[in-house]
């Protein structure tokens, strides 16, 4: 499946976490040139792909207490892509409103693993 965030809700967890870590990789590619925006995407491309990555890994694990170690990092990821997000966004000239969709995302997505590990205890 592809599109962007824009377009219908994914209801699938494992690609919507995907939509996401690939549109913040195509945000970033669109950001000025500078250190601050080099280091910042960096920070922002490694931490939005974690939350995908380590939710498929809960998918995947093989006991309840792993399961929900793996959602609590995913959100953590989730939480630190929404910081880099907002860095980006406050430290740019530029009015994105993509980047605003993107950090808008990753709260939802916080707010979605938060009640997984709520419901998982």
């Amino acid at each position: 499946m592809t599109g962007k965030l824009s377009s219908k809700p994914v209801y699938d967890l494992e690609e919507r976490t995907f939509i996401f870590a690939k549109d913040v990789r195509l945000f970033v590619k669109t950001l000025p040139y500078s250190i601050a925006n080099e280091k910042d995407g960096r920070q922002l491309i490694k931490a939005s792909g974690s939350v995908g990555a380590n939710y498929r890994e809960a998918n995947e694990s093989l006991s309840k207490r792993d399961f929900l170690m793996r959602v609590k990092i995913s959100r953590k990821e989730a939480k630190e892509s929404g910081y880099w997000l907002r860095l980006i966004h406050e430290t740019n000239s530029i009015n994105n409103k993509e980047a605003l969709k993107l950090h808008k995302e990753s709260i939802e997505l916080k707010k979605i693993l938060s009640s997984i590990i709520e419901k998982s205890k």
